[in-house]
């Protein structure tokens, strides 16, 4: 996920988010910062009113670049999962319903900011002030695990990235280095390139272990935000390079399925929903905006572009490489230096952008672990966690070293229950007492319902694929390129 620097200096949305936090000074202001940090949220402070400083123009940027992660790759893959007709309607109708689940989250913040006279509410604080409002005693009695459940999700959420990161850049390496050989300046001759083989792709998510230890022992913002910056201008120069590539030539359509089977299709809809993963930042944008009122409108022209862009890239990736598409869209590109080149800029990104995802759960996790140590062993306490948490997603990515079922864990796992499930039922839990209609109540429950069955389906699916794929994980990224 891209960064900022500032308002003023508009980049990615992860930036964004660790922009607007404050570090915490003391264990005891974790309490009230928790999913402030997690959601990228800036806490309340009397100063507020100052951070209000980006214009419409602003906030609608960094709303689009908040979702040009990784999963905008994987989606031509996510594409031959659904069908080339159904891929697109289905991408359609699921990037409507986040917008109206981002609408639903905004809604009710703004509704207990004005009750509570709050100048912000953030993501965790929103939930459980809904169940404080609900009219079951138990919901209201237990309000407070409202919120660490959004906490928990959301570190699940941002670990899971930092693991989708490990296994993209092993991937992608693992084919510039095994093709680099054939690599040569003209990217017109069709002719058929065997790489040379190198070692496992999970020796070289270990060969990247190193400069990510190096990478998040950077705890200064202002420091992450120059790599946030260098991140953000590769992948978009990168982006112009694949898009231009996959408009041109496009073979005959007509083999390719209209509709996938439905076994592969909760894949479509894990990697789908990884790419919606602008939920964090809807609050924090809300709350830096000049004039607030506005951002209902944006919201929904902000995703109105990305929709139609996540369309785009992955019918004409799926349209141009057909069967043979890959995980990530990156490896199906020519093997000419112009294109190689892609790869490695957005290696480049995505290394830079691992420390600014880290930086979220790291800023939850290491500040309660130091709450009941000395001072004297503060620093040494936070590198060793720090340590042991890049350890863990890398250990984790080489254990599913699959960019695609990676991608879809993640999305059904943690973004269902974040974009999907707790939305409408947030909606039902803050309304109902004051009278709702019987058809939003319906509408609420059908979408939470929808996203429970994609969460276990999912799931299911993608864990059933990687116990069938066995000792096979290890050639999983072999390459053929075209050039």
């Amino acid at each position: 996920m891209p960064m900022t620097k500032s308002a003023e200096d508009p980049q990615g949305a992860v930036a964004l988010k660790l922009d607007l936090m404050s570090s915490p000074k003391s264990a005891k202001k974790l309490q009230n910062k928790d999913s402030s940090f997690l959601n990228g949220n800036p806490s309340e402070s009397p100063n507020l009113e100052k951070t209000k400083s980006i214009t419409g123009f602003q906030t609608l940027v960094h709303l689009v670049k908040g979702n040009m992660g990784t999963g905008i790759l994987g989606l031509p893959l996510a594409m031959k999962n659904a069908g080339i007709l159904m891929g697109p309607l289905s991408l359609l109708v699921m990037g409507c319903i986040a917008c109206h689940c981002m609408h639903i989250l905004v809604r009710c913040a703004q509704r207990f900011c004005h009750r509570l006279n709050k100048p912000f509410m953030d993501y965790g604080d929103t939930v459980m002030h809904g169940l404080e409002a609900s009219p079951s005693a138990w919901l209201r009695n237990h309000a407070h695990w409202g919120r660490h459940m959004v906490s928990f999700l959301l570190i699940i959420t941002q670990m899971g990235f930092c693991c989708v990161y490990i296994v993209f850049l092993a991937d992608n390496l693992k084919q510039v280095v095994e093709a680099i050989n054939g690599t040569t300046n003209n990217c017109h001759y069709n002719e058929t390139v065997v790489p040379t083989p190198t070692m496992d792709s999970r020796l070289y998510m270990l060969s990247f272990l190193p400069v990510l230890v190096l990478l998040v022992f950077i705890r200064n913002l202002r420091v992450l935000s120059i790599f946030s910056m260098f991140a953000n201008i590769s992948m978009l120069v990168s982006l112009i390079i694949i898009t231009q590539y996959i408009a041109q030539g496009i073979p005959d359509p007509s083999k390719l399925p209209l509709v996938a089977s439905w076994k592969t299709y909760p894949l479509f809809f894990g990697t789908a929903i990884f790419s919606f993963e602008s939920i964090g930042v809807v609050l924090p944008l809300e709350n830096k905006m000049k004039d607030a009122r506005r951002f209902p409108a944006i919201l929904s022209l902000g995703m109105s572009i990305i929709i139609a862009l996540y369309i785009s890239i992955g019918t004409l990736g799926y349209l141009q490489f057909g069967d043979d598409i890959k995980a990530s869209i990156t490896l199906n590109l020519p093997n000419c230096w112009l294109y190689q080149s892609v790869n490695l800029l957005y290696i480049l990104g995505v290394l830079c952008t691992y420390s600014l995802q880290f930086y979220v759960p790291a800023e939850i996790i290491v500040p309660f672990a130091l709450s009941n140590v000395s001072k004297r062993w503060e620093l040494p306490l936070d590198l060793s966690i720090r340590l042991a948490m890049v350890c863990l997603t890398c250990i984790l990515a080489i254990l599913i070293p699959r960019l695609d079922l990676v991608l879809s864990l993640v999305g059904s796992m943690s973004g269902s229950s974040l974009a999907l499930i707790i939305p409408p039922l947030l909606e039902i839990t803050t309304y109902y007492s004051e009278g709702m209609s019987p058809l939003t109540i319906t509408k609420d429950a059908l979408i939470s319902i929808l996203g429970f069955v994609g969460f276990v389906a999912g799931t299911y699916v993608a864990l059933d694929d990687l116990m069938k794929s066995g000792d096979a994980l290890s050639f999983s990224n072999s390459t053929t390129f075209i050039q």
